[in-house]
């Protein structure tokens, strides 16, 4: 196992890591850190045309595509989409994931985004960080508990809104100018997605809106021309107070928002 101190990315669908936070992988890893990639959802109802089993192989090979592209380490999902279900069975997996890897940071999706997909995998993800080192908490498959310190960061919603369409603040900005090109070409790594999306939303819809939000949120940092943004979770059961290591590590790349969020 690497010395380098790990990051993970644990969100619900394959494309949802390249939109809302390669690029600051991208940099952890440009500064050393080592970048893991898990959707805990297969994708299987991101077609129109395939069944299941031809999807989901489809998209873990996009999946993997990415992360050879990246020198991110992929994890394989553990469930269909529209199943993902904050339950034991799922978070037992992904429980087994953080205990294999030991992160320090958990990157995962908004509490309050449009979709229950994302909302459960990012209960998933907190749960699955949270329990960490209780003993007679089981993993799938079976590994010791550890007891460092896991900080956990959120995404911001899809097109910043929550589900009753309230403008959500990030806390932080993370620039990834440096990284765009880089990012477009990890989320053309999602054929299967272009070709669904160019016949209902235009060519290269998905690209262009991933480009255009990145660009919004660099508008809203008053600073980057491209960026990312996130939110850090409560500490409590997770690490210390002042535990930040992303906005530590990336310093020169982070601008805290100066407006209440």
């Amino acid at each position: 196992m690497s010395n380098k101190p790990v990051a993970i990315a644990l969100v619900a669908h394959p494309d949802d890591i390249e939109i809302q936070s390669m690029g600051t992988l991208l940099q952890l890893q440009k500064r050393g850190w080592e970048i893991h990639y898990m959707t805990i959802a297969n994708g299987c109802c991101g077609t129109a045309v395939d069944d299941i089993p031809t999807i989901s192989a489809k998209r873990r090979q996009e999946c993997q595509d990415s992360c050879a592209k990246s020198g991110a380490i992929w994890h394989p999902s553990v469930c269909n989409d529209l199943e993902v279900e904050h339950n034991w069975d799922i978070i037992s997996k992904v429980l087994g994931v953080i205990r294999e890897i030991k992160p320090r940071i958990v990157i995962t999706q908004a509490l309050n985004d449009y979709m229950e997909d994302h909302i459960n995998s990012c209960r998933v993800a907190v749960t699955a960080a949270f329990c960490r080192g209780m003993l007679n908490a089981k993993c799938d498959p079976p590994l010791p508990p550890f007891q460092d310190d896991v900080t956990v960061y959120h995404t911001i919603p899809h097109g910043f809104l929550d589900p009753l369409r309230h403008f959500v603040e990030p806390e932080f900005f993370v620039n990834v100018t440096p990284f765009m090109e880089k990012k477009r070409e990890l989320l053309a790594c999602h054929k299967t997605q272009k070709e669904w999306l160019d016949i209902s939303q235009g060519m290269d819809a998905y690209l262009n809106t991933m480009t255009e939000l990145c660009e919004q949120m660099g508008k809203l940092s008053g600073t980057f021309q491209y960026a990312e943004g996130f939110i850090r979770h409560n500490h409590l059961g997770l690490c210390a107070p002042d535990a930040d290591p992303l906005t530590a590590a990336l310093k020169e790349d982070v601008k805290f928002n100066e407006r209440p969020f």
